[in-house]
Order: C-alpha cells, then sequence, then structure tokens
C-alpha cells in the first residue's frame, strides 16, 4: 500500500465525512483501501462489484468534491475491484474500473455497443464501422452468465449452434418463448454478442418490437422509410425481442415481413422472442406468424432447484459476496417462478446485509422474502402453521423438523404438512425443505395420512377442524 495514497485518501475521507452521515461513512467509505497515487490519479480497492456499482450510483458527487479538493480539477480516480478474494495459495484477483463523472474528467469516449441516441442510423445509407457498433447488446448477456439445467436446454443449445453458423443452420428463425423473467433476453442477446465477438464481421442488431414501431412510425413522419428498410435489409443477425408486441399494429408487420423475407432469403439469421408459442400470437398475419415457424421454436420453462442453486452460487460469486449453505436452500426451494424474482431477493439481501453490517443469514433472508416477494409468504406462512400446530399438539417447533417417529410428533408434523399445502403457495418440494429437509413424496404421504384420518377418527377430524379455524381467521 503507498504511503502517499494512504495519507491523500485520508484527505478524501475527511471531506466526505462531512457530507455523509456516519452509518453510511462507515459503510461504504472506511472499508475502501488506497491501492497506488500516480500523478494526480489515485487507485482505491473495493470489496466488490456490487460496493463499486453502490458508490457510483450514491456517492458520486462526494467522491467529486473530495477528488477535485485534494487532488485539484485534474484529479483522477480508479478502482481496484475485488473478483476473487483468494486463499493462502493464490493472492485474490483484482480488476480495475475507472471511476464515472466523479473525476471532472470525463473519460474519452470508446466503441461501445451502444448507439448514439440523438444519431438516427437510417442517415447511413451503407455499411460502415459505426453501424458494426450499432448492435444494442448488453455485453454481461453471455453464455458463461446463463446457467444451463433441463429448464433451457435446447433453447441453449440451439443458441450455441446459432451462433456459430448463423444463418446456415435450420434453426432460421430461432423462436425463444417463456413466461416473464425466465432469461428469454439474457439468451438471445449472449447469441448475438458471441456472434458479434466471432471470427467474422458481422452486423448484429438486437431491437425490442416496441422500439422498432416507434423506429417505423418516425420513419413515416419524416419521410425516411426507404433509409429505414436498406438499414434493416443490411443487417446480418436480426434480434427482435417480444415479438407478440406487434399485434394489431398491420403496417408495422406489413414492413417487418418484407424485411423478414429479404433477411431469410439471403440466409441471414433471425432471432426472436414471445411469451408464447407462434400458434398462440394474436393480432398478427398468419402469413406472419407461418414464417415464424419455418425455423425452430424452443420454450424456456421454470427453472428447477438445481438450477436455481447453480444461479444463486453464480450471482454470488459475481458480487464477491459469500451466503451460507442453508440460506441457498431456502431461497432455492422458496422462489421457484422465476429468475428476474430470484435475481432482485438477492440485490434486496446483498444491500441489506451491506448497509446494516450484518451478515447474512436464515432470519434476513425471511425477512427480506416477507418483504418483497409475492404470495411467497402468505399472512398464514408456514412458520405461522408449525408455531400454531406446535403449541396445539405442546410439542417444540424444532421437534417438527426433527427425525424423530414418535407418534404424538409425526402426527403433528402431518397435520402441519397438510395446513401448509391448503394455506400457503409453496411447492411440495418447498414444504418439504421447512419441515426439516424431507423429501416431497413426504409430504404427499402427510396430506393422504391426514384426509384419511379425518375419514375415521372423529375426534381427529374435530382437532383438524379446530386448527383450521385459526387459520382461517388469520388469514380474513
Amino acid at each position: 500500500m503507498s504511503v502517499e495514497a494512504t495519507a491523500v485518501w485520508n484527505e478524501c475521507l475527511r471531506v466526505i465525512e462531512q457530507h455523509v452521515n456516519e452509518q453510511s461513512f462507515n459503510t461504504w467509505f472506511k472499508p475502501i483501501n488506497p491501492v497506488k497515487l500516480e500523478g494526480s490519479s489515485l487507485t482505491i480497492q473495493v470489496p466488490s462489484q456490487f460496493f463499486y456499482e453502490w458508490l457510483e450510483d450514491n456517492y458520486v458527487n462526494q467522491l467529486k468534491l473530495a477528488i477535485k479538493s485534494i487532488l485539484g480539477p485534474n484529479g483522477r480516480l480508479e478502482y481496484a475491484v475485488v473478483v476473487d478474494r483468494g486463499n493462502s495459495q493464490n493472492q485474490p484477483y483484482v480488476v480495475n474500473l475507472p471511476h464515472g463523472t466523479a473525476t471532472g474528467n470525463p473519460p474519452k469516449k470508446q466503441h461501445t455497443n451502444q448507439p448514439d441516441e440523438n444519431k438516427s442510423p437510417f442517415a447511413m445509407q451503407s455499411l460502415n464501422d459505426e453501424m458494426l457498433l450499432q448492435s444494442n447488446l448488453n455485453p454481461n448477456y453471455t453464455f458463461g452468465t446463463y446457467i444451463e439445467g433441463d429448464c433451457n436446454r435446447l433453447a441453449r443449445s440451439a443458441g450455441h449452434a446459432v451462433a456459430t453458423k448463423p444463418g446456415i443452420t435450420s434453426f432460421n428463425p430461432l423462436m425463444v418463448y417463456g413466461g416473464v423473467g425466465l432469461g428469454k433476453t439474457h439468451l438471445v442477446q449472449a447469441i448475438g454478442n458471441e456472434i458479434k465477438n466471432g471470427p467474422e464481421e458481422k452486423f448484429v442488431l438486437y431491437v425490442s418490437s416496441e422500439k422498432f414501431v416507434t423506429q417505423f412510425l418516425d420513419a413515416i413522419k419524416d419521410g425516411n422509410i426507404k433509409p429505414f428498410t436498406n438499414f434493416y435489409m443490411q443487417v446480418d443477425v436480426l434480434i427482435i425481442d417480444d415479438i407478440q408486441f406487434l399485434a394489431g399494429k398491420d403496417r408495422t408487420q406489413e414492413m417487418f415481413f418484407h424485411i423478414f423475407n429479404h433477411l431469410h432469403q439471403n440466409k441471414k439469421q433471425i432471432i426472436m422472442t414471445s411469451d408464447c408459442p407462434p400458434k398462440d400470437l394474436k393480432g398478427l398475419e398468419e402469413r406472419l406468424v407461418s414464417r415464424f415457424k419455418w425455423g425452430l421454436t424452443a420454450d424456456l420453462q421454470m427453472p428447477d432447484f438445481e438450477t436455481r442453486v447453480a444461479i444463486i452460487k453464480r450471482k454470488m460469486q459475481t458480487e464477491g459476496i459469500f451466503i451460507p449453505d442453508d440460506v441457498i436452500e431456502y431461497l432455492a426451494y422458496t422462489i421457484d417462478t422465476n429468475v428476474r424474482e430470484l435475481e432482485g431477493v438477492l440485490i434486496s439481501l446483498i444491500a441489506h446485509a451491506s448497509l446494516n453490517r450484518i451478515d447474512i443469514d436464515l432470519a434476513l433472508a425471511k425477512s427480506i422474502m416477507k418483504n418483497i416477494v409475492k404470495d411467497i409468504e402468505t399472512e398464514v406462512g408456514i412458520d405461522f402453521i408449525q408455531k400454531t400446530c406446535s403449541d396445539y399438539f405442546d410439542i417444540k417447533i424444532e421437534d417438527l423438523k426433527a427425525k424423530t417417529r414418535k407418534k404424538e410428533i409425526v402426527t403433528a408434523r402431518q397435520v402441519a404438512m397438510y395446513f401448509s399445502k391448503e394455506f400457503t403457495n409453496h411447492s411440495l418440494k418447498s414444504i418439504g425443505y421447512h419441515f426439516g429437509g424431507r423429501d416431497h413424496s413426504t409430504v404427499i404421504h402427510a396430506v393422504q395420512t391426514v384426509n384419511d384420518l379425518m375419514d375415521t377418527d372423529t375426534a381427529f377430524r374435530n382437532a383438524v377442524n379446530e386448527l383450521k379455524k385459526k387459520f382461517k381467521m388469520k388469514s380474513i
């Protein structure tokens, strides 16, 4: 650690301390380590990518003020972000990232995949280097960051084939469909990035259907129909997201029909996403829908438990954080809807732990879930059911989750499982997990046993009905 860098950063901290509260200062600035000072450029090390992004999003003005005050108007700030903390045999792996606008010296404009929003692409009649850069692709969406599982294996394999030989395989067009948050956009952009970074120079363009419609309407208004058409007909790989939003827009569909035909006839690759298979698309011309069926249609399903665990672990690795195994299993069992919701909970969990300077544990995870995830924990949740049943049968909650086979405990456990299935939205796997990691078949057996006993044992039926009243009152 440079002595000069430490001295400069300590002076910067004195400036920052005057403009943020004590908790924020202790949380976001004290963990930072100064690394080196070269001229007017100071490099500081932060513990994770999340930490870096939080500073840039929330404290850019304070950093700018401190750097200018101590290093002058030409002062610059660089980050060294810890990606892998290493171990006794390996050094930590660190990547350097530039500071945004806080230095007062914006970085030189570099080529990116993002277009200049103030410049119409349709002014360019011929393919050139600038057009090749305007792909609208997110560089973070790659095959390396896309977790494979049974839920997406066909679509991912087809995507790999298309990325290797765009326009040549029989998967043209490639239609990927599925519900919200299942990774459609990630997958198709991963294909685009793979092609764009490949050995051949291809013009890859990603566009949402809403943006395509807006561009077309603007082209009509400005008299740029021909430049608009020429632009899209020069694309080597066209990726259009949420094609279902073209429904009811007849003139736009007519234009897309001609662009589609031109690209397909010239062996250019077309990739689309939709929330349903082509046969279920409403409000689209039949001739257009029939063309969507020419290639391969692949669906994305809800990720299974193993895939959700892999997604959580990949996110942990990316953010450079540690989450205990019991928390990983809890999240994976409980959030069985879509990837986006799972990632949203993870981000909230990381933020709460960082802001409050506490470790991530099961209690924190449950608290976050109740506040964020809709319909995962209703007012009558598994915790409430377990407590109510344990009180009623006069046993400990821990006994419901233990492996003991005592008759009175087994009965109480089966009743609690029965009500968990009736009053919550948890899957059978999730219910089994909350009762000591039991298999879903155990839950099925418990529900059947309770139903059978209610038919043959009056006292037992009365006890179950009494408990049911408690849960119904709670849910009102």
